[in-house]
């Protein structure tokens, strides 16, 4: 083997890895909410939501006045109101006033 063929073969080897690489999805990593809840409050929110919801990623949105928790689907990553198990959303006092 001469060294102009190996080299080829190296050449061609880069190539086709960089090729390969560049088929790949990049893989991100999602921030974890800081909820700044006590632990008293996610205590009482998970007994009161449906048990299909991520409790431990709820956040109290102030813009609403209720809590929101990071639903991970097969698509995407999306903040929905945390819920009872009737389908009431989950809100502070404030919050509840303001939706009625």
């Amino acid at each position: 083997m001469t060294p102009a063929h190996s080299t080829g073969k190296a050449a061609l080897l880069v190539a086709a890895l960089l090729t390969l690489g560049a088929c790949t999805l990049p893989v991100t990593r999602i921030a974890e909410p800081e909820t700044g809840l006590s632990q008293e409050k996610m205590a009482q929110l998970s007994a009161m939501a449906a048990p299909y919801q991520d409790v431990q990623t709820t956040v109290l949105r102030p813009e609403d006045g209720c809590y929101w928790y990071r639903h991970v689907g097969p698509v995407e990553t999306t903040m929905l109101p945390l819920r009872t198990p009737e389908g009431r959303p989950i809100c502070t006092e404030r919050g509840a006033q303001a939706a009625s």
